[in-house]
């Protein structure tokens, strides 16, 4: 061993003890003739000082940041402590180092606080990986590993690898491609999840199943996306929905224990995918703050509720309302005493492009109970007081409402409510709030495929008692703009997610098992019988030998993490991720291959290089 201890283990302890280490020249500080080195290691920091005789015979050899050295010394304590690294209250007086290998200067520095940007530090990746905030990152990654295994073995799950190398059933995310020299002219698909896979294994007995897997979809990019990703793929048979809920909340509930510390005994509450949507716009709410979402004109009408149905806005004559598909409001606490710059600020948010609103009302409800607001001529105050009772607001609060197409306008406030809270400091990455999103639609119409999509994979299963809904009725129709009074859009899925502070970290399903039902699944999804015997025909097989009731979740691991460890990007939780053009920069990939490789798989490219 070139060691016999770590950088970051040694302490008062330890004094006078001859001790070796070994790590990376972190800095050095010249004081006369001393020299002071942090030494680094994925331990931490131990302080080694060369005195006047080490300084001479280290003289022709001058040590620079990011040497690999090996220092051998005895075990002193510090005249001047540092207390905030666990190895502060030593030293090591250095007898004799050696140095194990050189070190260019670095592209930036290796610190907590770098001066490298994202793009340099992504090049140079296996630099940033040094760098305490990204080790600790991917400390904790391997921590939530460890502990969703512990508690999957402890459960009786067992874990079984499948390929990645399949055949390619587009339905959904672009597949990746990739070429078989063997069989020319035919491809694989690397899985955008092992769905089919995990299926056939509870056909073939084995009704605990686990993997921590990549998955690879080809879709288009963001923070919270990368092209392959990891995923805690898990599936059961013989349960019911409920089974499932309360298995993994066991499962994040432990991991919150193991990996944070964190007791998590908090019921997690279960909300229809229907009140999510009205609620809070979207099927991922954020329920660590209130702010919930008014409707105060639509053309939809929220089932077992009687909505405002305009009857509070329309006919005043103002024209933003009167013509709007919906109008929609939130109450902010607190916001009446907002300036006027602080409600111009937000009406140029909306209007951003990536928002796409024409503009913002606001109502301020004062604490004297007096109301202004941007809408007073065309409004009483009477109108206003109504208003402002419908959706709830208390005296010092500020209403602020959108208007718009019904989709577009529901997505914008989801938006501006997220905004809000994020300003307001309401969203705090050391709180945790969980939820359950139950009975999402089975399907969703697309009209620019003028066909029925499952709205989360053909795989799905309605529930129970909605199956002779969907067994009973003929999947087309014939005016698409009338989808919504078929029978197939009330049908409700067997399907839940779970959310963690507004993102999505777990999704999954009863799924189907009977061959019928599977065939009238593809039928809804405008698939012929060869098609989907082409594509699905080892499946529908193997549900005529007997397949159990199933059904499982899959939980992005990275998001997991990234929202464990306090950031909204899943990239630095990810040892080599890809930057947002989908490129591993540091390799310079994707790139072209020669000629002979593509003549090799039979391949011609259409374009020059």
């Amino acid at each position: 061993m070139f060691r016999t201890h770590t950088c970051g283990e040694l302490g008062l302890g330890d004094l006078n003890r001859e001790v070796t280490l070994a790590g990376w020249v972190q800095t050095l500080r010249k004081f006369g003739s001393i020299t002071f080195i942090d030494l680094r290691d994925r331990y931490g920091i131990t302080q080694l000082v060369l005195d006047e005789a080490q300084n001479e015979a280290q003289a022709n050899i001058p040590l620079g940041r990011e040497f690999v050295i090996q220092a051998t010394g005895t075990v002193s304590e510090r005249s001047n402590k540092n207390l905030i690294i666990p190895t502060g209250e030593i030293e090591i007086r250095v007898k004799q180092i050696t140095i194990l290998n050189k070190s260019v200067t670095p592209p930036f520095t290796i610190q907590d606080e770098t001066d490298g940007g994202e793009d340099l530090r992504m090049k140079f990746r296996f630099l940033d990986l040094r760098r305490n905030p990204i080790k600790r990152n991917i400390e904790l990654r391997y921590a939530v590993n460890r502990a969703a295994r512990n508690y999957l073995h402890l459960n009786q799950f067992m874990d079984i690898e499948t390929p990645f190398l399949i055949k390619s059933t587009p339905e959904g995310a672009r597949d990746f491609v990739v070429p078989s020299r063997m069989n020319p002219g035919q491809f694989y698909a690397l899985p955008q999840s092992p769905q089919t896979f995990k299926q056939l294994l509870m056909v073939s007995g084995y009704d605990r199943y686990y993997q921590v897997v990549k998955c690879f979809r080809d879709e288009d990019l963001r923070a919270d996306r990368q092209p392959e990703f990891t995923q805690i793929d898990c599936e059961m048979s013989f349960i019911e929905q409920e089974d499932i809920l309360q298995m993994f909340e066991g499962m994040i509930r432990y991991i919150f224990k193991e990996v944070k510390g964190i007791d998590y005994t908090d019921t997690i509450e279960k909300m229809t995918w229907e009140d999510a949507m009205w609620d809070y716009g979207n099927d991922k709410p954020d329920i660590r703050f209130g702010m919930k979402i008014s409707n105060l004109k639509s053309v939809f009408k929220r089932k077992g509720s009687a909505e405002a149905d305009g009857f509070l806005i329309n006919n005043a004559g103002f024209q933003v309302f009167d013509n709007a598909e919906t109008v929609l409001a939130i109450a902010v606490p607190a916001a009446a005493a907002w300036s006027r710059k602080q409600f111009d600020e937000l009406t140029d948010w909306v209007k951003r492009p990536q928002i796409g609103m024409q503009g913002l009302v606001n109502i301020r409800y004062n604490e004297d109970g007096s109301f202004k607001s941007s809408i007073d001529k065309f409004y009483s105050e009477d109108r206003l007081k109504a208003i402002t009772g419908f959706v709830n607001a208390q005296k010092g609060d500020a209403i602020l409402i959108l208007s718009g197409k019904e989709e577009k306008t529901r997505k914008a406030i989801s938006d501006l409510r997220l905004e809000l809270g994020e300003r307001m400091g309401l969203r705090k990455n050391d709180e945790f709030r969980l939820l359950w999103v139950i009975d999402f639609p089975l399907f969703e119409y697309s009209e620019e495929d003028n066909r029925w999509v499952a709205r989360h994979h053909p795989f799905t299963a309605p529930k129970p008692d909605q199956i002779a809904t969907m067994i009973n009725n003929d999947p087309l129709i014939a005016d698409a703009t009338r989808y919504l009074r078929h029978p197939y859009a009330d049908i409700k899925a067997n399907a839940y997610d779970m959310v963690l502070n507004g993102n999505e970290i777990g999704g999954g399903s009863i799924r189907i098992y009977q061959r019928e039902l599977q065939e009238k699944m593809f039928d809804a999804l405008g698939m012929t019988r060869e098609e989907a015997n082409h594509k699905f025909g080892f499946l529908l097989g193997a549900f005529e030998y007997g397949a159990p009731p199933h059904g499982g979740i899959a939980f992005g691991f990275d998001r997991l993490c990234a929202i464990l460890g306090g950031s909204e990007s899943i990239r630095d939780f990810i040892a080599f991720p890809k930057n947002n053009s989908g490129r591993d920069v540091m390799l310079d990939a994707p790139a072209t291959i020669d000629d002979k490789q593509l003549k090799e798989l039979n391949i011609s490219l259409l374009t020059s290089r």
